[in-house]
């Protein structure tokens, strides 16, 4: 199966300081026999889903709206009907591939609108069986291409017009929606953070700090050896995951040897939208505590035990002397 990426993103979000947004388009089109319409799209305002469209109704369907969206509606389905067919088509006859039965061909292009003095740009991106081939970048109006196919300058042209064109429509499209959908968008969610340790496979610990149930997605989490922040070579994870209820969380785990965490005070901080200051949590004691303070809880569960067997001992020897003297008077002489 063939896949082609379509992502329009407008104010790339990259810091958690910055309240920036993006227009996202996902499309998605079939080829081949299937229930499905042969061309749809879903298109969001940062992680917001506002509308639904695809090729049998030729028209977008708002999502999650309470205000009077006719304008964008508009806009989108002109834009959509008009435009993404052929251009979507033209990607598919470029990289054709060879796959018997129906195939998914899906388009991905990141749109980034300039901050202050910046110049714009939007990236294109295509893949194949979920691995990128190809990549296109709009900036400034010039376009560069790079990939595993060859393209004439026809071709790279046309690449460039439409890129042009989805970016002026794209903006227009974005300012709209950000008045209308402002409740929606301003939602905060403060995350909540806890740093763990536990055994490792390898026989060593694995400190890792946890950011969860947190709205908006963009945030900074960073885990802390002495107070530096610890290299991302050093860490795993670091991957945004969507919760069930709407919120994310974030997850970022280090492996070291347990002699190393006698050594290093570990703590976690998270920058989010939510919060007025830096939320720090730190992993703060003697790695032998535990153990310590173990002790003398099992020496007084063996006391106890200890007690109450000698107890139960007395008791029976007791009982069945009892017993004994009243079979011996019982016995005739």
């Amino acid at each position: 199966m063939r896949f082609l990426y379509f992502l329009c993103l407008l104010s790339l979000p990259t810091a958690v300081v910055t309240d920036s947004h993006s227009l996202w388009f996902l499309v998605t089109y079939i080829e081949g026999e299937t229930p499905f319409p042969a061309f749809s799209v879903v298109y969001m305002l940062d992680d917001i889903t506002v509308g639904y469209y695809n090729s049998e109704a030729k028209i977008c369907v708002p999502r999650g709206n309470t205000t009077n969206e006719d304008e964008e509606v508009d806009l989108i389905s002109y834009y959509l009907n008009e435009y993404y067919p052929p251009i979507v088509e033209r990607f598919i006859g470029l990289f054709k591939n060879k796959t018997k039965g129906p195939v998914v061909h899906q388009l991905l292009t990141v749109c980034e609108l300039p901050d202050k003095d910046d110049v714009g740009q939007m990236i294109t991106k295509i893949a194949f069986e979920g691995s990128t081939t190809d990549e296109m970048h709009f900036i400034d109006d010039t376009l560069t291409f790079q990939g595993m196919e060859k393209v004439t300058k026809l071709h790279l042209e046309m690449f460039r017009w439409f890129h042009a064109m989805a970016y002026k429509r794209g903006k227009l499209i974005l300012e709209k929606y950000l008045k209308k959908r402002a409740t929606q968008r301003k939602r905060r969610v403060k995350p909540r953070v806890r740093l763990i340790q536990k055994a490792s496979d390898s026989g060593g610990v694995r400190v890792s700090c946890l950011a969860t149930g947190f709205y908006p997605r963009h945030i900074n989490l960073t885990l802390l050896r002495d107070g530096q922040p610890v290299s991302d070579h050093e860490l795993t994870g670091g991957d945004l995951l969507p919760n069930g209820d709407g919120t994310y969380q974030m997850r970022k785990s280090q492996e070291i040897r347990a002699e190393e965490r006698q050594k290093h005070k570990y703590s976690c901080s998270a920058k989010h939208l939510s919060l007025d200051n830096k939320l720090i949590v730190t992993l703060d004691f003697d790695h032998s505590e535990p153990y310590k303070s173990v002790i003398p809880s099992v020496l007084a569960v063996l006391a106890l035990m200890l007690v109450f067997g000698a107890a139960a001992a007395v008791w029976k020897r007791r009982h069945t002397a009892s017993e004994e003297n009243v079979e011996n008077k019982n016995t005739p002489k």
